[in-house]
C-alpha cells in the first residue's frame, strides 16, 4: 500500500467514525485528535510526535466495540488496536508513543500526584479500567523505555485535547506529517 493510500485509509476512518463522542468528553474523536496534534505542533514537537498525537486514539475508530464500553467496565485496549495497524506502516517514533500513551497516564498518576487531580471524570474512569497508577516496578520499566519521554509528551497533548469548540487546522493540514512519517519508515 502506498503512503498516500495509507493516509487516505486513516482519514477514511476519521470520516466514518470520527464524529462519535470522545468517551464522555464534550468533543468528538476527530476534534480530540486534531486538538492533540495541534497542541503538539504548537509546542514545537518533532514531526513524528505530531503524527503520533494525531493517531494516538486511532484504535477507537477501528475497533469493533461499542462507544460506551468504559461505562460497562470494558477497557477497549485502543492503544494496542492502533499499534497493531500503525506498526505496519509507521516508524517506532510514531507507534511506540501511541502504544505507550495509556501507560504514560498511569505513570504520571504514580509519579505526579497533582496530575491525577486534574484528570477529567472520563479519564479517571478509564484509568481504573487500565489498571490504575503504575506500581513501583511498572514505573521502572516505563522509565527504561527509549520512548518514555515521547509518550509522556503525547499524554500531555492528549490531556489538553478536550476543549469544546476549540479551533484547530483541518485534518488535511496534518497529511504532510503522516506522509513524512511513512517516508521515514520507507513507505
Amino acid at each position: 500500500m502506498t503512503g498516500a493510500a495509507v493516509v487516505d485509509e486513516i482519514f477514511a476512518g476519521f470520516r466514518a467514525r470520527g464524529d462519535a463522542a470522545y468517551l464522555g468528553e464534550s468533543v468528538s474523536i476527530t476534534e480530540h485528535s486534531l486538538q492533540s496534534a495541534h497542541a503538539a505542533e504548537q509546542d514545537g514537537a518533532p514531526p513524528l510526535l505530531v503524527a503520533a498525537a494525531l493517531l494516538h486514539d486511532y484504535g477507537h475508530l477501528i475497533h469493533d466495540l461499542p462507544e460506551d464500553s468504559a461505562d460497562h467496565g470494558v477497557d477497549t485496549r485502543h492503544e494496542e488496536v492502533a499499534f497493531a495497524f500503525l506498526e505496519e506502516h509507521f516508524p517506532a517514533e510514531v507507534v511506540q508513543p501511541v502504544r505507550m500513551h495509556v501507560v504514560a497516564k498511569r505513570y504520571l498518576c504514580a509519579v505526579r500526584p497533582e496530575y491525577r487531580a486534574q484528570l477529567s471524570p472520563a479519564s479517571e474512569l478509564s484509568l481504573e479500567l487500565q489498571g490504575g497508577p503504575c506500581s513501583a516496578e511498572e514505573v521502572v520499566v516505563f522509565e527504561a523505555s527509549p520512548f518514555a519521554d515521547a509518550a509522556v509528551r503525547l499524554r500531555l497533548y492528549d490531556d489538553v485535547g478536550k476543549v469544546e469548540g476549540a479551533e484547530t487546522p483541518p485534518l488535511e493540514h496534518f497529511r504532510p506529517y503522516l506522509e513524512a512519517a511513512l517516508a521515514a519508515n520507507g513507505g
